[in-house]
Order: C-alpha cells, then sequence, then structure tokens
C-alpha cells in the first residue's frame, strides 16, 4: 500500500475477497465500514497501519489469492449470509473467505467461480465489459426455431422493463433443452425470457463462463482454477475492461 496515497476504501475492501467494489460502495453509504473506528465515507482512502472494520469485523488484506470453480448444486444460494443456512460460503467451507463472481439463482446449477481477488470480480461484474456465460436450459414444452429466434433477437421483460440483449441459442439432440449464451446478468433472466414467451423452465445448468469450463466437475465439488485457465481469464478481462 502507498504510505503517502494510500489505497480508495471500496478497492481495499474488494482487494481483500470481501465483495465487488460496487457492493463495498453499498456497505460504505450504509455506514457499515470504519476506518479506525471512524465510520468511512465513499472516497475515504486507507493507509498502511489503518484498521478497517466491516460490520464490526476487522478486514485483513488477502495475501494469497484463491480461484475456485464451484459446480453449485440446486437448493444453495449465492449470499454469504450466515442466516442463511443454505448459503454457498459455508457450504463450501474453505479456509479462506471468498466471494463468488457472478449468481447462480437457488433453483439454478452448475459453474460458480469463487475467489478472494477483488480486482477479478470487479472487472468480471461490469456488464458493459460483455462477458459470455453459457447455459443449458430444458424447458416444459418443445423447443422450436421460432422461440429460439425470438430468444436470440431479445426479450423484452415487462416486470424489469428491459430488452434483453441480443444472444446466441442452439437447439439440442432433446427436443426440450436448449443452449444459450448471455453477455449479461439480469436477475433470473432466463426464466423471465422464457417464461415471456409462454415456456417454463424446468432446469438451469451454468456450464461456461467466459473460458472456463464447468466440464465433468461433479455436483458439489470444487476445484482450483489452473495456471492455464487463470492466465487466459486475466489476459481476457484486461482486453475488455473499459
Amino acid at each position: 500500500m502507498d504510505k503517502q496515497d494510500g489505497i480508495r476504501i471500496n478497492k481495499y475492501i474488494a482487494d481483500a475477497g470481501i465483495c465487488s467494489r460496487r457492493k463495498a460502495d453499498e456497505l460504505v453509504e450504509n455506514g457499515k465500514v470504519a476506518i479506525n473506528g471512524s465510520v468511512a465515507a465513499n472516497g475515504s482512502r486507507v493507509f498502511a497501519g489503518d484498521v478497517v472494520t466491516v460490520n464490526g469485523e476487522p478486514v485483513k488484506s488477502a495475501d494469497k489469492k484463491v480461484y475456485l470453480a464451484l459446480n453449485k448444486p440446486k437448493g444453495i444460494t449465492c449470499t454469504a449470509d450466515s442466516d442463511d443456512p443454505r448459503n454457498v460460503i459455508d457450504f463450501i467451507s474453505y479456509p479462506v473467505r471468498l466471494t463468488y463472481c457472478g449468481r447462480l439463482d437457488k433453483d439454478s446449477e452448475g459453474l460458480l467461480i469463487l475467489t478472494n481477488d477483488g480486482e477479478i470480480i470487479n472487472r468480471m461484474m461490469k456488464a458493459a465489459n460483455y462477458h459470455e456465460k453459457e447455459y443449458i436450459v430444458t424447458v416444459d414444452r418443445k423447443v422450436t426455431p421460432g422461440f429460439l429466434r425470438q430468444l436470440s433477437e431479445g426479450v423484452y421483460l415487462e416486470e424489469l422493463d428491459e430488452t434483453t440483449r441480443p444472444c446466441v441459442t442452439e437447439a439440442t439432440k432433446d427436443p426440450f433443452t436448449f443452449k444459450i449464451i448471455l453477455t449479461q446478468g439480469l436477475n433470473r433472466q432466463i426464466r423471465r425470457m422464457c417464461e415471456a414467451l409462454g415456456f417454463h423452465v424446468r432446469s438451469l445448468k451454468r456450464v461456461r463462463i467466459m473460458n472456463i469450463m464447468l466440464g465433468d466437475l461433479r455436483e458439489g465439488r470444487y476445484r482450483p482454477l489452473n495456471d492455464k485457465e487463470l492466465m487466459a481469464l486475466k489476459k481476457a478481462l484486461k482486453m475488455t475492461l473499459k
């Protein structure tokens, strides 16, 4: 840390793996962050020797960076709230505090990346960077070319008052299943898109985030990203950072 200039409070919290910078800003705005016992403000800077707390708990800088791929089972919630007995942080019970990059709703399963690298989280969470996420979806009716075309062209979601970005769709051998590649992450987006077109999602699995593949990772298990994956991921993030 630069002893003279310090580091912005949101970056300090993100670098410690607590959450993204945007979420850190929210914590600061809500008075949940303190520096040396005084409530922090957005733009506050942290200097060497300062003690930062979030919700009264000291924030420790993360020295060793951890990057995991988890096959999240259905029923596990993407939250760090310990009041939720099925929260993903307690589920993996990893010895280092981690944060997930991009949510999967409770009823969905598949690939989730967890890390204590706040900069990676910050870059991956920026929707403007158009990072690809691929899913396999099973619905309650036979998939038609028209349905896939409507999905790919963008669907107006009345409850969000937003039209989804154009995306890539592909039929599979199973007449009730299709693949979809998104570059945005609206709340329950695929489910809402299908429902808007008269289909109901029966199962939803994320199988890829950018260059990271779920592969044959067993449900409920996690693995560290290998050097090749991590190098490609960081390169892509730098290339698309805006």
